[in-house]
């Protein structure tokens, strides 16, 4: 079943995606070039932004450090002055792999500033003008991506499980207010993706993708109207029947399995 509308062509649609400097949201703005948006992608790292844009004729880039709510709300003038806004996604992230018994306060707080504040600024910036082109008779969308870490507590993911769960928490409050109003949202929830992120963990990652995979999972569940896109299923899948263990089973299952 579509909770969201179905994107039924890319053609003429104008992207912002921010945190598109490298993995998922570089290869979702090249994916969705490829299709025919109008793409503007944002980061703190101009130089990557621009050779983004060099590579991809017609995207434009906008720097901005995710964390500044001036800056977000000043590129977000900037775009909407150009036209309205189809599509937004939230891609920015921060992580390091922690743990309780060695906390960092500065990462911890950190990782709340990048994950988590950075996207209120984004969509404070931007919800009242996607509500404006629902009004008008568009189909806006607002995307997060958040992560499966934020289903469960797992090894190692003191700071960042956390913030995205607060990230799922967060669209599924933002879908009750704003789909009756005609604005599409979404939360994408992906497994192990090889990006510089993961790049830090020193473990094995289950059914690890490319970025470019991740990308063609997210525009297809896009594409079908899904409110929540997760991938790849023969990994996401079990993670889903982990959630409903009561925690007696669930946290030796997670030590056992995990060896964490």
């Amino acid at each position: 079943m579509s909770l969201n509308p179905k994107v039924r062509h890319w053609r003429g649609q104008r992207v912002w995606i921010i945190g598109a400097s490298s993995g998922i949201g570089r290869a979702l703005a090249a994916a969705l070039h490829a299709r025919g948006a109008e793409v503007w992608v944002s980061a703190r790292q101009q130089t990557l932004l621009q050779a983004f844009v060099r590579a991809h004729p017609g995207a434009q880039a906008l720097p901005l450090d995710v964390t500044d709510a001036a800056a977000v709300n000043a590129a977000a003038q900037q775009l909407l002055a150009q036209g309205a806004l189809d599509w937004v996604c939230y891609c920015a992230g921060h992580y390091r792999p922690m743990t309780a018994s060695a906390p960092d306060l500065a990462e911890l707080l950190k990782h709340q500033q990048v994950n988590v504040q950075g996207a209120l600024h984004v969509l404070t910036a931007v919800v009242p003008a996607l509500l404006q082109a629902a009004e008008a008779g568009r189909a806006p969308h607002l995307s997060l991506v958040a992560s499966v870490a934020g289903w469960r507590g797992l090894p190692q993911a003191l700071a960042y499980g956390p913030t995205k769960a607060a990230l799922i928490n967060l669209a599924e409050n933002l879908f009750i207010d704003l789909r009756p109003k005609g604005v599409g949202v979404s939360v994408v929830n992906p497994g192990f993706v090889d990006t510089p992120l993961t790049a830090q963990n020193s473990f094995a990652m289950p059914a690890l993708l490319s970025a470019e995979q991740a990308a063609a999972a997210i525009v297809r569940g896009w594409e079908r109207g899904q409110f929540e896109v997760h991938f790849p299923k023969r990994f996401t899948g079990v993670l889903k029947l982990l959630r409903c263990l009561p925690y007696r089973v669930y946290f030796p299952l997670i030590h056992r399995l995990t060896g964490l």
